[in-house]
């Protein structure tokens, strides 16, 4: 019945989008972008940023802050828009040091048109680093947001001070949906000794995303971030539960569309000659049931665009980062962005004129 239904949505080169069946379409990106340490270039005695300042290890200068700026800000004006021509209505962010530096990234020549708006909270992080949510003013209006603490503590129960989640609710063009922007704790000490840290993690998005479906259970969330674990680890397919299968899902269930990616061979950073997909989105069941006027799951993909690859040395084929072996490269990030599109069918109408470029079945079902 879902690969009948798909036939339906046959792409067009603009947006919204007109198919030949005489149907309007909305196609809505959603992105998220792991950023890499978007520090300004001020000490902040409150946090470990000392080697992000002109006189630190880095040598973050005024220049260095400002090519960082520029080549976040071209990343995100160009994720997704190979199909929409535009640049993503919802973004998740993650290592960004404050308020501020979003406020310059929006407001850098390369989105400043865009006309983006900021969800962001401070986190208790020990290097200051905090999750965010932009998001364009013209799609979507947040109505509630909250940042949800992720208490963790060591062998002598000592605090470890981490992210904390962002839970934001609005209206994706007067529909309701969640969204969730995580960064879960790294595998800093090796991934078994730090694995209790994101199974914690993992819990604390289940409650949210269980409480929220006390309230409502028909309500659409979408999950996002860097969890430092792939979609098969036990953070996800034990504690969250997340089906790769769109067949296997039960109504409330988690669908992650990364897992087949992951799968597939397919990462969005590098360690030691092996691909990992941490950046990951998950979401809710009616999500991906196609249903006429309501957005839908249409496709999940990485963003690895050529420039964000490095061309040689010991990290050719790695994302091309800022800082690499010590030195600084002048790259954007040691992540590749992920994104998926939402779709929306609008209202019935007569097209006019040529006929718009049609995509296959099989376009529909990567």
């Amino acid at each position: 019945m879902f690969k009948v239904q798909l036939l339906r949505f046959l792409l067009l080169l603009s947006f919204p989008f007109i198919l030949s069946s005489q149907t309007l379409y909305k196609i809505r990106t959603v992105a998220f972008y792991n950023v890499e340490n978007l520090f300004d270039i001020k000490n902040d005695s409150l946090i470990f940023d000392d080697d992000r300042t002109p006189e630190g290890k880095d040598q973050w200068t005024q220049e260095r802050y400002n090519q960082k700026l520029s080549n976040i800000s071209k990343v995100l004006s160009e994720i997704g828009a190979s199909t929409t021509r535009t640049s993503p209505d919802i973004i998740g962010i993650c290592e960004v040091e404050n308020r501020q530096v979003l406020e310059d990234l929006i407001h850098h020549p390369n989105l400043i048109h865009k006309n983006y708006g900021i969800v962001h909270y401070d986190s208790p992080d020990e290097r200051g680093i905090d999750v965010a949510l932009l998001y364009k003013k013209e799609a979507f209006l947040p109505v509630s947001w909250a940042s949800r603490r992720l208490l963790l503590f060591d062998e002598q129960e000592k605090r470890n001070y981490t992210r904390d989640q962002l839970v934001v609710s609005g209206l994706l063009d007067n529909e309701e949906i969640y969204f969730i922007v995580n960064h879960w704790p790294s595998r800093s000490g090796g991934e078994a000794r730090s694995r209790p840290n994101r199974l914690l993690a993992a819990k604390l998005n289940k409650r949210i995303i269980d409480s929220i479906q006390r309230l409502n259970f028909s309500a659409k969330i979408i999950s996002m971030g860097d969890l430092n674990d792939d979609p098969t680890n036990d953070s996800l397919k034990k504690v969250l539960q997340t089906k790769r299968k769109k067949e296997d899902l039960e109504e409330g269930e988690l669908f992650n569309p990364m897992e087949r990616l992951f799968k597939k061979g397919i990462g969005s950073l590098a360690y030691r000659d092996q691909w990992n997909l941490f950046d990951q989105f998950f979401f809710t069941s009616n999500l991906v049931d196609l249903k006429v006027g309501t957005y839908q799951f249409w496709k999940a993909a990485v963003f690895n665009a050529p420039y964000l690859i490095t061309k040689k040395g010991t990290y050719k084929g790695y994302p091309f980062r800022t800082y690499a072996g010590g030195s600084y490269t002048g790259g954007y990030s040691d992540h590749f962005p992920v994104y998926l599109y939402l779709i929306k069918e609008v209202k019935q109408k007569t097209v006019l004129g040529p006929q718009p470029k049609l995509e296959t079945k099989e376009k529909f079902q990567d």
